[in-house]
């Protein structure tokens, strides 16, 4: 079976080309990066074990994809992130985001390629209760440019219906660490902060409030899980190691390195919002995600170490 990654040089992507080799099912992969985020480093000392061809190309453009053949499945990694920023790029992200997943669909029913989409809990925005996939649209709440058109991405694998196979998984805020790390989220960005001494900004009324937090090794799980089982139902499921509050995630971190310092802050941050997130709908379906939070804040700060 042959395998498609976009984004490979992200911070998720970049951790499952590392580790695609430990998919059975798949003997060849191609992976595809546009490099505007400039992480060539994310391609160094790939393991020839994987059998990887990679490519520059820009999916956001149409026929991007034409030359490539014989895929039976893609993971579709490329998206620009950052939830806080996209209020100030909303316009490019939609652009970019749309585009690129209007690709993938094409290239998709035209290869009869399996796709596997990544949403984002961030659709679901400050709920009181315990929320999960039947949440009806009315009660989401997105908070961000980036939410938002992860929802016009669901809606638009939806309205395919049986003309393409897919997966949707609406991931937590992920933690740990690849080659094309990122410090823009919570635990990583936490992390960095306190391994330079610096404050650790959190929203006044932040501290105790619940977010859901994804490993990235339960990510590459759900990637391992969906093909060896072959798991595209054309539905949508939550997936995270955990829901923790800003309090547990700075204790976790205190661990590692004690002397940390947090700044109560009234400008308003990601960081405010507080949900909590369902995994039972994956559980039923097979896949139990435990990793522990802990051992991604540990690998992080082990990396920056000498910074202070």
């Amino acid at each position: 079976m042959n395998l498609l990654i976009t984004g490979c040089c992200g911070h998720i992507g970049s951790y499952l080309t590392e580790n695609v080799h430990k998919i059975k099912k798949i003997k060849k992969t191609i992976i595809i990066d546009n490099l505007e985020s400039n992480r060539y480093y994310s391609l160094f000392n790939i393991g020839n074990k994987n059998n990887i061809k990679f490519l520059i190309r820009d999916i956001s453009r149409k026929n991007s994809l034409s030359d490539i053949k014989n895929i039976n499945y893609v993971i579709h990694c490329a998206s620009m992130t950052n939830a806080e920023k996209s209020f100030s790029k909303k316009n490019k992200m939609y652009r970019n985001n749309i585009d690129c997943l209007k690709t993938i669909i094409s290239f998709c029913k035209k290869n009869n390629s399996k796709l596997i989409h990544l949403s984002s809990t961030s659709v679901y925005g400050k709920q009181a209760k315990i929320v999960d996939e039947s949440c009806e649209k009315k009660f989401l709440k997105p908070q961000s440019p980036y939410a938002d058109i992860k929802l016009l991405e669901e809606n638009m694998l939806r309205k395919e219906g049986n003309a393409l196979n897919y997966i949707t998984f609406r991931f937590g805020t992920i933690a740990g660490v690849s080659k094309g790390i990122r410090f823009h989220t919570a635990v990583n960005k936490f992390c960095f902060n306190a391994a330079l001494n610096q404050n650790i900004a959190v929203y006044k009324t932040a501290m105790h409030q619940y977010r859901p937090y994804l490993s990235l090794r339960d990510a590459f799980k759900v990637f391992k899980f969906s093909i060896e089982k072959d798991f595209f139902n054309n539905d949508v499921y939550n997936a995270l190691s955990g829901n923790y509050t800003v309090d547990q995630i700075l204790k976790k971190i205190k661990k590692s390195r004690k002397n940390i310092k947090v700044k109560l802050v009234k400008t308003l941050i990601m960081n405010q919002l507080s949900y909590k997130v369902s995994s039972q709908k994956l559980n039923k379906a097979g896949l139990k995600l435990k990793s522990k939070i802990d051992q991604d804040i540990k690998d992080t700060l082990k990396l920056l170490k000498n910074l202070s």
